[in-house]
């Protein structure tokens, strides 16, 4: 189902619960060997609390929470994300977004400004584009009057 999209609106938000095997199967997903997202006795070696998320799990569950949203015919055209707070074990991370811009065209496009906060912070932060069928953008009028 599609819905129109106009700059200002929100989606509701998406919330992943961290779970080791999560985190594990990120990095594996993502070849991603680092001991830091999968042993969490050399984590801790390296000053970590316990193992952490990945930067590619985190950039494909925000993928995932645009897309969800946007239907199956959205295509990701652009994913930005800058990380702060590492997501550990135990944890949930909340996605939101909020539209920031709608451009016409065919097909036309929506840019989402994605955060994700989890129990110590913001975990990250993002710009999504993506691109959509004109039926599921609502583009603004011209001419102010909208007659």
């Amino acid at each position: 189902m599609t819905h129109a999209h106009r700059v200002g609106d929100e989606l509701p938000p998406l919330e992943i619960p961290v779970t080791r095997t999560l985190i594990v199967a990120g990095a594996i997903a993502s070849r991603d060997y680092q001991d830091v997202h999968h042993d969490a006795d050399l984590a801790r070696e390296k000053g970590s609390p316990d193992i952490f998320m990945n930067i590619l799990t985190t950039n494909g569950l925000v993928g995932r929470y645009i897309t969800d949203h946007f239907g199956p015919t959205a295509v990701l055209r652009k994913v930005a994300i800058r990380l702060g707070a590492p997501n550990y074990p135990g944890d949930v991370m909340r996605l939101t977004g909020r539209v920031t811009d709608v451009r016409a065209g065919e097909p036309a496009e929506a840019t989402v400004l994605v955060t994700g906060d989890n129990g110590i912070g913001r975990h990250v932060t993002g710009t999504v584009t993506v691109a959509l069928p004109q039926t599921a953008v609502a583009l603004p009028q011209k001419g102010g009057s909208g007659a």
